[in-house]
């Protein structure tokens, strides 16, 4: 590989970083309040509400549904209206943060739903309203898995980074189909996958610890 690639991947590095920091903080803020919602609506919860579970539950799994890839695709109008275009990191943070908002909240809503249920009705005996309980005790408790769930969602947004630069999303997908397939440069390709390999074993790192860290049990 030349010297002057470096610059090229560093770049793409930076864009995906960008991409994935960004859209796991929005899909999280959406995300986790959803999963909360799908389980306390749930039957016997705090919140049961079966028509709102219903329709939640339907519309999370007919998003979950749709491959990637074609959601980048299906969705092209709805990204130039809220960005403004169909090309760049920024645009691809739109299917990106669509995908991953239903996976996080059916992720959620698992890891809420592994609280055994005397912690909640310990909670109920004591007076504890639904907010306090959802706030004081299932997110608390819940929140080791959480991170865990979280950082399978980041390593995933990597990927579904990747795919992304096959249509102008910018990263180390666009760099590895650009550089690497388009011009054939293998070694392009091999430091583009090195690169990604490195990034998700940082990742399941960090999260692996910290929720270790989290889990006082």
């Amino acid at each position: 590989m030349s010297a002057d690639m470096i610059p090229l991947i560093s770049k793409a590095l930076l864009e995906t970083v960008y991409m994935v920091a960004v859209s796991m903080m929005i899909s999280t803020i959406i995300g986790i309040p959803l999963g909360v919602l799908l389980h306390t609506t749930s039957k016997n919860q705090i919140l049961a509400c079966a028509p709102v579970y219903k329709i939640l539950g339907a519309i999370v799994n007919a998003v979950r549904s749709i491959p990637f890839v074609i959601l980048m695709v299906a969705i092209i109008p709805l990204t130039r209206l809220i960005v403004g275009s169909s090309i760049g990191t920024t645009a691809a943070m739109v299917p990106l943060i669509l995908a991953s908002v239903p996976f996080i909240s059916r992720q959620v809503e698992t890891s809420l739903r592994e609280i055994p249920e005397g912690i909640v009705e310990a909670a109920q005996a004591m007076g504890a309203s639904p907010l306090q309980i959802i706030w004081k005790v299932l997110i608390p408790e819940a929140m080791p898995n959480i991170v865990a769930q979280l950082t399978t969602v980041v390593i995933s947004l990597v990927g579904e980074s990747a795919m992304a630069g096959a249509i102008g999303g910018g990263g180390l997908g666009d760099l590895a189909i650009r550089y690497g397939y388009q011009r054939f440069r293998p070694d392009i390709m091999i430091a583009t996958v090195i690169v990604l390999i490195i990034m998700v074993q940082v990742i399941q790192f960090a999260g692996n610890t910290l929720a270790k860290h989290l889990d006082k049990r």
